[in-house]
Formats: structure tokens, sequence, C-alpha cells
């Protein structure tokens, strides 16, 4: 769940100015199984079935990238379920996909692997490899956990911090923070490779994204030091300077259901993700939230919590690998 710098993460901006993202991981989990298969061959099942003899016939091509990037031959088996629709719904499916295909397949293969590499590899199979025109933030979120400031640096380095907030602030801002289910899936990839060209070509979107950095660490600033009264317009700044990046960010009906909320007490919020569509978020005193809810009836409300961990094996059993 990124709350404020969204987009900074992209290469054709953080290459020159740096990026920062204020984020959180949730507690909405996509599970990856891996089992050794008795014959040579590789299976996966996921929102479809794939029953192949090689790596190159995989039409997965996460799954197909990961498994050249750790040399899989062949040989298992791979099944997935998800809490929450796996995409199009702005919370970093895809790359938590991938964070945790790396890391089951990893302790396959008897080895673990650090989340700082989780976080890179990743980004090296859907960007490098794939060539989705996607940022970094995902990755890095789903390895590391975790409420954090993560930065990108110019070198592509990437730096992940946490936000160090006392507990009352961070039970108190869990609890101010109020999701809907949109109904509505869309392309990340599109909006981002619209929104990044147009940081290429616009002086003046470069500098919304610079005032959105700007804000990612005046937030980080504000919860360090226990104050939780300017979050939401924090948050209201963001979205508004983030609807200027692109025409596909938002919608007339998204707008409509921002200001819906926004009269029935919220503060401020946000599409999460690269926008048009998924979850809506907003941050609003938990009192306003029945009434908020019931100006919203037409919109499923979602329970989430911040989870303090990334990406985790929660069971190994190599006995069953020989």
């Amino acid at each position: 769940m990124s709350f404020v710098g969204g987009g900074s993460d992209m290469p054709e901006f953080y290459r020159r100015h740096g990026g920062a993202v204020l984020s959180t991981a949730i507690d909405k989990y996509i599970y990856v199984n891996i089992n050794q298969k008795f014959d040579g061959g590789i299976r996966l099942g996921y929102s479809k079935n794939e029953e192949v003899d090689s790596v190159d016939q995989i039409e997965h091509r996460l799954v197909r990238a990961a498994f050249e990037c750790l040399n899989i031959k062949g040989g298992v088996e791979i099944t997935t379920i998800a809490d929450i629709p796996s995409r199009g719904t702005g919370l970093g499916s895809s790359s938590s996909f991938t964070v945790g295909l790396l890391n089951a397949v990893s302790a396959y293969q008897g080895r673990h692997i650090s989340a700082d590499d989780l976080g890179r590899m990743s980004c090296e199979i859907e960007i490098d490899r794939c060539g989705e025109p996607i940022g970094k933030q995902d990755q890095y979120a789903a390895a590391y956990g975790g409420f954090n400031l993560i930065e990108f640096k110019a070198d592509e380095s990437v730096l992940v911090t946490p936000v160090i907030m006392p507990r009352d602030v961070r039970t108190k801002l869990e609890e101010s923070i109020l999701v809907f289910y949109t109904g509505i899936t869309r392309s990340a990839s599109k909006i981002l490779k619209e929104q990044s060209d147009a940081v290429v070509s616009d002086h003046a979107k470069r500098s919304t994204l610079i005032r959105m950095v700007e804000l990612a660490y005046h937030l980080r600033d504000e919860l360090q030091a226990g104050n939780l009264e300017s979050f939401g317009d924090i948050l209201h700044d963001n979205w508004n300077l983030k609807k200027t990046l692109s025409n596909g960010v938002s919608s007339a009906e998204i707008d409509d259901w921002y200001e819906t909320g926004r009269r029935a007490g919220a503060v401020g919020g946000k599409i999460l993700g690269a926008g048009s569509g998924g979850f809506l978020m907003f941050y609003a005193p938990p009192e306003h939230h029945s009434a908020i809810k019931q100006s919203l009836h037409m919109l499923r409300s979602c329970q989430f919590r911040f989870d303090a961990l990334g990406s985790r094996i929660i069971f190994y059993n190599p006995t069953a690998l020989s």
C-alpha cells in the first residue's frame, strides 16, 4: 500500500532526480507452493494450468524468466493462490508473486536469499527480462515488508529504511485507513508507460514528481515526530498532484467516489497503484468510517492491516525433495 511518491520509482525519473516512496506491506498474501515432480516435466497452476516439457515452453513470462534466472530445468510443480484479485488492482500482485516465486524456488534449491536480493532480482525479471514498463517499489515492499521509506538512487541502488514511529501513532494510523474495492481492473503498465513518456518530455510533470518526492520525506518526518495531523492533507495533496501526471490516473467516476468520501468525513486518500481502478484508499478518523461506508455503499469495503514482515518461507520439507 503506497501512500506518497508513487511514480518516482520509474527509471526515466529517478535516474535524473532520485525517487522516494512511503509505503507499507499489508496482510494480504500470495502463496507459492513448489514440489518436486515425479518426472522431468513442469506443471504450473495459477489462473490457468500449464503442463510442459521444458522451460522455453512455459507461457507465464514471469515464471519462465525466474526459472531461467535460477537455472531450473524441470521436474517441478508450482501452484499459487491469492487472498485478493491478482491482477490490475493496484496492490503490487505481480511483483509480490515474483518475489514469492524467487523465494520459494531458492528454498527448493536449498539456498537462502536476502530481502535485498529478492527485490533486485524481481526487478530484473519484471523490468529487464520481461520488459514491463513499471517501477521498483512493489518488489522491494514485498521483499522487505514493514512500513518504509523506499529510496531509488540514480545509480540503480535502492535504500529501504523503516519509518520509526510511536506505537500508538502506528495503531491510530492503521485504524484510520479505510479501503474500498472499486471492481475496476486495469493495466498498470499502460498507465505507467504514458506517465513515463510524459515525464521525459514535460518539465512541469517532472516538477510535479519532484514535489511528490518531497511530500514522501515530509510525511516520513511527520510520522517519526509522532504527528498524524497532517497525514490526510499530505495524502490529498499527493493525489491531486498524481492526477496531473496522466489522464489515465483517475476518471469522472473515481473522482466522484473520492469527493463523496471526503464529504462524508475522509481527510485525504488516493487510488492505490498506478490509478484508474483497483482499490480506493482513504485516511479518515474512525468515527467517520460508518458514514463513509454508507455513502459509498456501491463499493466493497475491505479490511487491511499493516504487515511487519516481507516474503517468507512458511513450510520447508527438504526430505520431500530427495
